[in-house]
């Protein structure tokens, strides 16, 4: 350790070498914080999960039938079937499949229309293939939407991965709201389009009712009673024909309840030629019903024929009208496009006249958009949701439960020495080791094939070298005031001592923590915390041993109290170590 403190001192003894090594240290500090805003190491709550099973999520416009998605849950089906890593997969037509954990929040148990459609893959052990689950749903969904969206204009084809955090109803969500329900659909096509365009964002699709022409039968009543009929009658033969009703039942001795005997028109029998009132009609009138003299009565004769315009739902939240638009990010994090898309919404609705505004302020919808329309002065919000947020919560929670960390243990070291400048070596110390923090998962994505991104749980392992790096810097200040207290050494020599006393019990510290930290990093989704702890643990070594002592020797705070000075000769001082 001789030489680790012949180092020291020799950094110390000359004024240039420390000011290299400060300017050095803020360099490689504002270089690595510089990573984050330029896209060099990216930041996501958490990264993908390679699972054994994903969904495919299948909505063709309102009002399709259930053969229109079965044909197109059937194409994709036919595009999967090839994939040798899948096992089995089952489609569920007019429901949500049995709810998993991604369909908490999606809605998945719900369903229950004939334009909706849910395919449950199950592929083989994560561990026994190579390709992740995410990975394989990035390579086959444009394979897919490409051939089998276009067989129902208007199909959109979601690929559902199980979240790796919290379910939200998507990566990226769109609150558009407003009292205007006409308004706000313009607005979400709009904001749809503009999602569209944003590189990386997939699957995007709004949660709204398409309007669509329909017919209803009106029984008419003077009709029906002049032919011998019942309304009941009518409404029956009517509601058999297209949607089935149960007219018996039959036991068994092995079931349990009664078998249901259903009587519904043959599939083929059910179609029509064509979407026309003259369709609708000629159907009808195959269809014929006995009045009480025994004649036969064509339904078509009894019912009027109305054309309107279907009636969409209306989604609430917070007394307010909303449609959701949302999207699904590309092994991307939620946050890049969020920006981008965000910028390209400021300037698109600006240019078509409204008044833009931002959310005022740095709170928890800081990224919300408020449009106000000039003609007519009505408002409108449009607020981000989905993982997106649940990221920038995240972030900005463990954000402030660091800075809090820091103001605590500042505290503590200003009531412990007394002096706000050792208190502010410790602090800066601590803080230094987001250097390596940052570094290391910049190697972690050169050497890894997938994104190696900066999550909550680095974050997390950040929060947890503060303490290490602390105890780092408490030990040098510790044992040089004492050698300068206790033995009269002077002050560069006591630090340039200490910090070689110390090195050996520091270095053994960091390769226990690196050691423990390994089994994390090969980890999915704490791999973030093993490369914080280990990368961060490099560089508070670096920085307690060579940038502490620096400020340590410029702190006045380290100065002995002249008034009884202590003298000692070098030569006769014996450390051991």
């Amino acid at each position: 350790m001789k030489r680790m403190e012949n180092f020291v001192y020799w950094i110390l003894d000359h004024k240039s070498r420390k000011l290299m090594v400060i300017l050095l240290t803020l360099l490689a500090l504002a270089g690595s914080v510089m990573m984050l805003p330029t896209k060099i190491v990216k930041a996501k709550m958490l990264p993908g999960k390679s699972d054994n099973t994903y969904s495919v999520y299948i909505d063709t416009p309102t009002g399709s039938s259930k053969e229109q998605t079965y044909k197109v849950g059937k194409c994709v089906i036919e595009h999967l079937k090839n994939e040798p890593e899948i096992l089995n997969m089952e489609m569920f037509a007019g429901m949500g499949i049995p709810l998993d954990y991604a369909g908490l929040v999606k809605g998945a148990g719900m369903k229950n229309s004939e334009n909706v459609a849910e395919i449950a893959v199950n592929l083989t052990d994560k561990h026994e293939r190579e390709e992740t689950s995410y990975m394989m749903v990035s390579r086959l969904r444009p394979i897919v939407k490409k051939a089998c969206e276009p067989l129902v204009p208007g199909t959109v084809i979601k690929f559902i991965e199980q979240p790796a955090g919290p379910p939200t109803l998507a990566s990226v969500v769109v609150e558009v709201t407003g009292h205007n329900i006409s308004k706000i659909r313009e607005l979400s096509v709009e904001v749809a389009n503009i999602l569209a365009k944003t590189p990386k964002l997939v699957d995007i699709d709004i949660m709204a009712d398409d309007i669509y022409k329909k017919f209803e039968l009106i029984p008419d009543k003077e009709k029906i009673v002049r032919s011998g009929l019942s309304v009941e009658q009518v409404n029956k033969i009517i509601y058999l024909a297209f949607e089935g009703m149960a007219i018996a039942h039959k036991n068994s001795a092995k079931e349990p309840d009664q078998i249901q005997i259903f009587l519904i028109l043959d599939p083929a029998t059910k179609v029509f030629n064509n979407h026309s009132i003259d369709a609708l009609r000629n159907k009808l009138n195959t269809l014929n019903l006995m009045n009480m003299k025994g004649m036969m009565v064509p339904v078509s004769e009894v019912v009027k024929i109305k054309e309107v315009n279907s009636t969409p739902s209306i989604m609430h939240k917070d007394l307010h009208r909303m449609i959701n638009v949302i999207a699904e990010t590309d092994e991307e994090s939620q946050v890049y496009p969020l920006l981008e898309a965000r910028d390209m919404m400021i300037e698109y609705f600006t240019k078509k006249g409204y008044k833009v505004e931002k959310e005022p302020g740095i709170n928890t919808y800081m990224f919300d958009l408020h449009l106000t329309d000039p003609k007519t002065g009505e408002k409108y919000l449009l607020r981000w949701d989905g993982e997106m947020k649940v990221t920038l919560d995240t972030f900005r929670d463990l954000g402030g439960a660091f800075i809090g960390a820091l103001v605590l243990i500042f505290l503590l070291l200003v009531i412990y020495y007394k002096s706000y400048t050792l208190s502010g070596i410790v602090l800066a110390g601590s803080f230094l080791s987001i250097i390596g923090v940052i570094v290391g998962h910049w190697v972690a994505d050169l050497v890894t094939r997938d994104t190696f991104f900066l999550t909550a749980t680095s974050l997390i392992g950040f929060i947890a070298l503060m303490g290490i790096s602390s105890r780092n810097s408490l030990l040098l200040i510790d044992f040089a005031k004492s050698l300068m207290e206790a033995r009269g050494v002077p002050k560069r020599r006591a630090i340039a001592i200490a910090s070689a006393t110390r090195a050996k019990p520091i270095m053994l510290t960091a390769i226990a923590i690196i050691l423990g930290s390994a089994l994390l990093a090969s980890d999915p989704i704490f791999g973030g915390l093993g490369v914080a702890l280990i990368s961060g643990t490099v560089a508070a070594v670096f920085v307690s041993l060579i940038f502490v002592p620096i400020l340590m020797d410029n702190a006045k705070a380290m100065d002995i109290d002249d008034e009884n000075p202590i003298h000692h000769d070098r030569s006769n001082i014996s450390i051991t170590r």
